[in-house]
């Protein structure tokens, strides 16, 4: 008998309707998909196709129209804004294209920025801030600043800060759109080897040799899936 695989999330008819000018734009149409645990999808997808909005749904950054979104089995629709906020920072790791550091602060500074405002930052965790920088290869790199940095190694801190919390469920949004081929090699290789270590990834790109990497690609247009294909 064949296992059955646990879910990370359960998508079921997800829609999103905002209104601009007046008129009813309608970014998700109806969007279903399950998410087996230690899954590893790219979202791709022409601009308009409900990508960033399907993004935001998935992050408890926004509550969808209509449909349901079940993460570890747990209806995110229905949560409050407190519960919401509380699943965005204890359940979901973050990675933007942007890297959003915070210039002033050191690499271990910056990753131990989300222990900070959950006001859980003392010696224990700052250690393990520290193991989370060496984990990503900027152990030689503790003190320096974003400035002293290339994109490459920005991004690695911003996927360091993403771990502090330990998440199985992490979100990616063109982790190497400002890269070059070289450090966007380096950034998937590392993303490799933590879905390997059992994080289920959901990435947005646009780049067919980052979605080449993933285990599966999930194709948006007008805010239908046309395709769902596995490797």
């Amino acid at each position: 008998m064949t296992a059955v695989a646990t879910l990370a999330a359960s998508i079921r008819e997800l829609r999103k309707d905002y209104v601009l000018s007046g008129e009813t734009v309608h970014a998700l149409r109806g969007v279903s998909f399950d998410v087996p645990e230690g899954d590893y999808i790219s979202i791709m997808g022409p601009s308009g196709s409900g990508k960033s909005t399907l993004l935001n749904l998935l992050g408890c950054l926004d509550r969808p129209t209509s449909g349901s979104f079940l993460l570890g089995g747990e209806d995110v629709a229905k949560m409050n804004d407190d519960q919401l906020s509380e699943t965005r920072a204890k359940r979901i790791g973050f990675v933007f294209q942007s890297y959003n550091l915070l210039p002033a602060l050191t690499v271990v500074e910056n990753i131990e920025m989300p222990l900070y405002y959950g006001g859980r930052l003392d010696g224990e965790t700052r250690d393990r801030c520290v193991e989370l920088a060496k984990l990503v290869g900027l152990g030689n790199r503790l003190d320096h600043r974003p400035s002293q940095l290339s994109g490459g190694q920005q991004q690695r801190v911003a996927i360091a800060r993403s771990l502090v919390n330990d998440p199985r469920f992490m979100l990616a949004d063109e982790p190497t759109g400002n890269l070059d081929s070289v450090m966007t090699a380096e950034i998937l290789d590392l993303l490799a080897t933590l879905n390997a270590e059992g994080r289920t990834i959901i990435l947005v790109t646009h780049e067919n040799e980052v979605a080449e990497r993933t285990s599966r690609t999930i194709v948006l247009r007008d805010g239908h899936i046309l395709t769902d294909e596995r490797r």
